[in-house]
């Protein structure tokens, strides 16, 4: 396949996933019995966002052009091993491989198995040349290269497993937000999207907001109640009172709305059912330090990402800020 016909098929699966369709329909059903954090809303959700952020014609375009990407590349084999704590969080690199022209082998998560082997084999009903660009498989041998995400933990065992090739490995990294004060009750409704899409799962996901001296929580609180549907939702609520109970075992100062526990920790990463706050003095001090932390995937707020986006990225928005595309054209 040349380059044109991999973005116009690309294209022609941006306008599959968009629309009803009785075997995606299928797909997505198994994909939540499969794994209960995939509730139908959030599946539909990545999946809009995959196709609008992604797969329209003129971004894929306007994207190939950034590299001058052409049909002169000496395909590879590139082994991606990808996480799941959200419906198909792989999708960007499976994406960057395809439409660089590599091969690829993909290890998919036990949590998220369904709805990437539906679009490949969409993919394949369409164009069949597809069929020796992509495979899957438990373990990935022989490759020229490889991507792994996955946590800080597996991250060790990807470094000694891969050491001997290019490679790019990810660790666990999650989002915050930066408040002055002056929100809008819309923004901070937006701010709940960022906060509770997906759960919290995401490495897009705010799970910690910095506030100035004296901040007023009740507007925050009232404006994350926008999910307290996921109440209902049992592993959820089983997290919530888990995290619960160990504050006011430990006798910590706790805010909650019922639906969501706010505690002040230093730590960015809050567990689901909790959001981590801390104060700060001086804004221009805290950019400056969360720019530079390695753990921080994005920051949300006034002169950062806008409220409510940060689970939309652009197709030039590559996780740990490493350019995937540059590195398999350097390949």
């Amino acid at each position: 396949m040349n380059l044109q016909e991999r973005i116009n098929l690309l294209a022609d699966i941006g306008h599959y996933i968009s629309t009803e369709n009785a075997l995606l329909n299928e797909a997505k059903e198994q994909a939540y019995l499969h794994n209960n954090w995939f509730i139908p809303p959030f599946i539909e959700l990545s999946l809009k966002n995959i196709a609008e952020g992604f797969l329209q014609k003129d971004k894929l375009e306007k994207w190939t052009a950034h590299y001058h990407l052409d049909d002169n590349i000496t395909p590879r084999k590139v082994g991606v091993v990808m996480a799941g704590n959200i419906p198909l969080v792989g999708f960007h690199d499976f994406l960057c491989c395809f439409i660089a022209g590599h091969k690829q082998l993909i290890k998919l998560s036990s949590k998220d198995e369904i709805l990437l082997k539906h679009i490949v084999e969409k993919m394949k009903s369409i164009n069949s040349s597809c069929e020796a660009m992509i495979g899957f498989a438990e373990q990935l041998k022989s490759c020229d290269a490889y991507i792994a995400t996955g946590s800080n933990n597996s991250a060790r065992y990807f470094e000694h497993y891969f050491s001997k090739y290019p490679s790019i490995i990810r660790r666990n990294r999650t989002s915050v937000a930066v408040l002055d004060g002056n929100e809008t009750v819309a923004e901070l409704e937006k701010l709940a999207d960022d906060v509770h899409q997906y759960f919290g799962l995401g490495c897009r996901n705010v799970t910690k907001i910095y506030v100035p001296n004296g901040y007023d929580f009740v507007p925050l609180l009232d404006a994350l109640k926008k999910y307290q549907h996921f109440f209902e939702h049992h592993k959820y609520r089983n997290n919530y009172d888990y995290q619960l109970a160990i504050y006011l075992m430990n006798n910590l100062y706790y805010m909650t709305n019922d639906s969501i526990v706010l505690v002040e920790n230093k730590n960015l990463f809050s567990p689901i059912g909790s959001l981590h706050y801390e104060f700060y003095p001086d804004a221009e001090a805290l950019k400056s330090l969360l720019t530079k932390n390695q753990e921080v995937q994005a920051i949300v707020g006034k002169n950062f990402i806008p409220f409510g986006q940060s689970q939309q990225p652009g197709l030039m928005d590559y996780a740990d800020a490493v350019d995937t595309m540059q590195f398999l054209l350097g390949l």
